[in-house]
């Protein structure tokens, strides 16, 4: 018997949900023009910030990479500068 409930809230359930398809369906073909135009303008305001932000961020980005290269090599000639200082001139230890 649990079978036939089974099925019958599956049917139910397969049903409502075909049910929110068709409503926000009908929604969106209802929906007013100006809304549209609305809703476009924001999403370019968004594209044309994010784009902006994207640029600043890459720019940060090349500057750390920068720095960052800059911070290696200088650590690399330190070290060298150090085992330098540390081997003795005549080769021996």
């Amino acid at each position: 018997m649990s079978t036939a409930i089974d099925d019958a809230l599956l049917q139910l359930t397969t049903a409502l949900t075909r049910l929110e398809v068709a409503v926000g369906q009908r929604f969106e073909a209802e929906r007013d023009p100006s809304d549209l135009e609305t809703e476009l303008a924001i999403m370019g305001e968004d594209r044309a910030r994010l784009a902006a932000e994207l640029d600043a961020a890459s720019a940060r980005l090349a500057t750390v990479e920068a720095a960052s290269d800059d911070v290696g090599h200088r650590l690399g000639r330190a070290i060298a500068a150090v085992e330098g200082a540390l081997v003795p001139s005549d080769g021996l230890r």
